[in-house]
C-alpha cells in the first residue's frame, strides 16, 4: 500500500470509528511501526479542521493509544525472559517488521543513555515502537516509566496533529516542517549522548 492509499485508509479508519479509530491506529504505530503516525495524527488534525472530530480529542485519543501500546511493550519486556524474547522476535518478528538487531540496537541505546531515551525515543520513528521492550526488560519503575512516555507522547502528537489542522492543504509545506523537526530532535538526542559522554570522561580525569 503506497503512501497515498495508506492516508486514505486511515482516513476511513476515522471516519468510521472517529475517536476510537485513532487510538487503534495510534496503537497499531507502536506495535507494527509501517503504520507511522506522521500520517495518523496529521490525518487526524485534518479530520478535526473540518469539524467533524475536535482537536483536544484527537490529541488525547492519539496519545492514549500511543501509550496501552507503551505499556504492553513494557510488560512484555519486564515479564518475558530476554533468550525467549530474542527467539520469538527471530522467528516471528518478520511479521511486525522488527529484527532482533533493531532490539539489540535499542536495548544498547537504553543502556548506554539511561531512561531519558524513553522520553525522546517517543518522537524518533521506529524507536518509539521498540524502546518500551528494553526499558521493561531493564526494570525501569513503571511510574517514571509512564511519565516519560507520556510527556514524549503529547509532545509529539500535539505537534502532528497541530500540523494536520493548520496545514493540511500545503502537504509539500507540512512535509518539511515534520522533516525539519526529526532533525532538530536527533540534534538534541546528539548533543545530549556527547554532554553525558564528556560528563563522564570529566569525572574520570
Amino acid at each position: 500500500m503506497g503512501i497515498m492509499g495508506l492516508e486514505e485508509w486511515v482516513l476511513a479508519v476515522m471516519e468510521k470509528l472517529g475517536y476510537l479509530g485513532i487510538a487503534f491506529l495510534m496503537f497499531l504505530d507502536n506495535i507494527f511501526p509501517p503504520i507511522p503516525s506522521e500520517i495518523i495524527m496529521p490525518s487526524a488534525g485534518y479530520t478535526a479542521s473540518k469539524g467533524d472530530l475536535s482537536l483536544i480529542g484527537v490529541i488525547i485519543a492519539g496519545s492514549a493509544g500511543s501509550l496501552i501500546a507503551a505499556m504492553i511493550l513494557y510488560w512484555i519486556g519486564r515479564k518475558i525472559p530476554e533468550q525467549r524474547l530474542f527467539s520469538f522476535i527471530e522467528h516471528y518478528g518478520k511479521f511486525l517488521r522488527i529484527k532482533v538487531t533493531d532490539l539489540e540496537k535499542a536495548l544498547g541505546w537504553f543502556n548506554q543513555h539511561g531512561h531519558k531515551i524513553v522520553f525522546f525515543g517517543r518522537m524518533i520513528p521506529a524507536v518509539r515502537s521498540l524502546i518500551s521492550i528494553p526499558a521493561g526488560m531493564s526494570k525501569m519503575p513503571f511510574g517514571k516509566f509512564m511519565a516519560y512516555s507520556a510527556f514524549g507522547t503529547i509532545i509529539w502528537t500535539t505537534f502532528l496533529a497541530f500540523l494536520g489542522y493548520h496545514l493540511s492543504e500545503d502537504q509539500a509545506l507540512m512535509s518539511l516542517i515534520m522533516q525539519r523537526a526529526s532533525y532538530i530532535i536527533l540534534a538534541i538526542v546528539i548533543l545530549y549522548i556527547i554532554w553525558k559522554m564528556a560528563k563522564k570522561f570529566g569525572q574520570k580525569t
